[in-house]
């Protein structure tokens, strides 16, 4: 396939394909999008930005609309009333976006979507699950959390997507994952997408799969960075990182996604960069669902030049524009890398990806290199360039104090999240620490049953900060 008029697909969808510019598939929709059509369980293993959304939301949503596919289950009663598509996400972040997808490919269909996602208003996705939903695109610790109070039926789905599958497993959800499958009629069709197979991921597909069309893009379907970002490697010490991350803001366009390893250090980062007259905001798993909305909408749209974020936050991002990934700090394991830099050099762009280590992490370099079968081009800093350095982080601090952008930016802390601790990927049944704050995303009239919300703000806490809590996506 090399276009997507060669498919046999509902005239509505042509149409919406054809109204957002979709004229030709990617890689990994060209292979996958054909066998997921005829019903075949598929494994597809492709980098972030390649665009697997795309490649399950077509097969489903030309099922949902071909009457003839519609399971035994579902006689007697109208289609809208029954769930008959699952799409598991390890996100809030990449749920909605997964959303913003659908209602756009959904216009003049009458298909609708509802987002299960922790962290937002609870009775708001069942009142949209309760009007009448086709899909449900949902993160699995709430999902769980509403099978087990009888709160949603999935027994007439008919086809389920795991997304990210690999980063599913990392954050702990296995348990919840498992509990959700063994609801799920055994005759379904299983699609799983995956910038990584490793072992645990091949043993859940092959207990909840069927002789799956098996797809490799861009590499062998194991550790691989993507082959269209240039990836380099500076030696420093500690206190010379901001005022090379400074040097490298000054030498290069576009935006740029940097990496920390704690939720305090982000803050840090962030208010530094703040105080150096960059456009930058954090964003970390103890931000609210408003905060963190409000941080990749403003790094989306160009706000903010510089998003810099924890592992765990990250998972949700999604912007194909991110010109540089920067390692500020290096991630607890090869895999992270992986993800990582597959957050630049997407839909077709090249992209950069600096790394910054100290001497002492010499090994970890190796490791990374030898685990994901990269080689880290060695960026050696002239004198001049230490001399700039050393002298960037005696001022840096200073103009932090003074500079009254720095004084704006006002993160809130919560009593423990000043600890210094890598932020943990193993959450169980919540995405993020804030899983279960009330409020935040309010499906509407679009295309659906996704559509805007509104701000809404409670009284402020003491030290004049204010907890968001909802907040348009």
């Amino acid at each position: 396939m090399t276009e997507f008029s060669e498919l046999t697909l509902s005239p509505a969808l042509h149409q919406n394909l054809l109204r957002n510019s979709f004229l030709k598939p990617t890689p990994v929709q060209a292979e996958a999008i054909p066998p997921a059509l005829t019903g075949a369980d598929v494994v597809a293993t492709a980098q972030t930005g390649t665009g697997k959304t795309l490649a399950f939301l077509l097969p489903i949503m030309n099922s949902l609309l071909n009457p003839a596919e519609a399971p035994a289950q579902t006689a007697g009663r109208p289609p809208a009333t029954q769930i008959r598509a699952l799409v598991l996400s390890p996100t809030r972040e990449l749920a909605i976006q997964i959303a913003e997808a659908f209602s756009k490919l959904a216009i003049g269909t009458g298909l609708r979507a509802a987002v299960v996602v922790g962290g937002l208003s609870e009775q708001t996705q069942l009142n949209a699950i309760k009007r009448g939903v086709q899909l449900v695109i949902a993160t699995p610790g709430r999902l769980e959390d509403f099978l087990s109070r009888r709160l949603v039926n999935l027994t007439a789905v008919q086809t389920l997507v795991l997304d990210e599958a690999d980063r599913m497993l990392d954050m702990g959800f296995l348990p919840a994952i498992e509990k959700i499958l063994a609801i799920l009629p055994s005759n379904r069709q299983s699609l799983f997408f995956s910038a990584t197979m490793e072992k645990t991921v091949e043993r859940l597909i092959s207990r909840h799969s069927k002789s799956p069309v098996r797809i490799a893009v861009g590499g062998s379907g194991t550790n691989k960075t993507p082959d269209q970002v240039d990836l380099h490697v500076y030696e420093v010490n500690n206190d010379q990182k901001i005022g090379l991350l400074k040097h490298l803001l000054g030498l290069e366009q576009g935006s740029f996604l940097v990496f920390a390893r704690t939720k305090h250090s982000t803050d840090r980062l962030a208010k530094r960069l703040a105080g150096l007259g960059v456009r930058a905001v954090a964003m970390h798993g103890d931000r609210t669902q408003s905060q963190r909305n409000q941080a990749l909408a403003g790094f989306r749209d160009g706000r903010y030049r510089v998003l810099v974020a924890t592992d765990v936050a990250a998972r949700g991002i999604h912007v194909d524009s991110v010109a540089h990934v920067v390692n500020f700090d290096l991630p607890q394991a090869p895999q992270d890398f992986i993800h990582r830099v597959g957050r630049t050099g997407r839909a077709g762009q090249r992209g950069s990806a600096s790394t910054f280590s100290l001497r002492s992490e010499r090994g970890e370099i190796k490791r990374i290199e030898r685990e994901c079968r990269v080689r880290l081009l060695r960026q050696d800093l002239s004198p001049a360039l230490m001399v700039e350095l050393m002298e960037a982080a005696a001022q840096v601090d200073n103009l932090v104090e003074t500079s009254s952008e720095a004084k704006r930016f006002q993160p809130i802390y919560r009593a423990n999240d000043r600890d210094d601790r890598p932020e943990s990927s193993g959450r169980g049944r919540g995405e993020f620490s804030s899983e279960k704050r009330k409020g935040g995303f309010r499906p509407g009239a679009k295309p659906g049953g996704f559509g805007p919300g509104g701000m809404k703000r409670s009284s402020p806490r003491p030290g004049g900060s204010s907890r968001a809590v909802t907040a348009k996506a």
